[in-house]
């Protein structure tokens, strides 16, 4: 189980081992730059944004409590690097690739869409509708896993990805009549 190894690799990282964070970073590095690329549409931005994260992560890892899950501690680190990147560099840019949520999008309108019609309605989300999005069908986080992320109450992560998907849908032709 990852969870474990991770753990196992934050036990050496925290004694010093320097080859436990190069596993650490071997084991989420691509995870965290699809991410990052999905919030930026930017290859160079994205890998800038995971080094960043990285940094953070080495700087604060005795500050991780290791009984609790590491991917949330983790993307937390990650999605608010993106964020304040984005604010630094002013401007929104994204890219999906889920097919998960073009195929539930392509059951709820009228006409059939693709995927730069996705991207370019996730450009015109709020933030926190579009974070939301991309960690639950780019990513594949939970609703809890996604609260733990975002320090929110499950109800209110699930009330963000409803939201967003009704906003994309209205985006991107409208509802079906059912």
């Amino acid at each position: 189980m990852i969870e474990r190894k991770t753990a196992k690799l934050i036990r050496k990282i925290k004694k010093g081992n320097q080859q436990a964070f190069k596993q650490l970073y071997d084991l989420y590095a691509d995870y965290s730059l699809r991410t990052a690329y999905a919030i930026t549409n930017n290859t160079s931005d994205a890998a800038d944004i995971v080094q960043e994260t990285f940094i953070k992560v080495y700087r604060n890892i005795d500050s991780y409590d290791i009984e609790k899950p590491f991917k949330p501690w983790f993307y937390r680190i990650l999605v608010n690097e993106s964020n304040r990147f984005l604010k630094k560099k002013s401007k929104e840019a994204i890219s999906i690739e889920s097919e998960q949520l073009l195929d539930f999008l392509n059951q709820q309108v009228e006409e059939p869409i693709d995927n730069r019609d996705v991207t370019s309605a996730l450009k015109q989300l709020d933030e926190k509708h579009r974070t939301a999005l991309i960690l639950k069908y780019l990513n594949g986080f939970t609703e809890k896993e996604i609260a733990e992320i975002f320090e929110l109450n499950v109800n209110t992560v699930k009330s963000r990805l409803y939201q967003g998907r009704q906003r994309l849908k209205r985006m991107l032709g409208g509802v079906k009549d059912e």
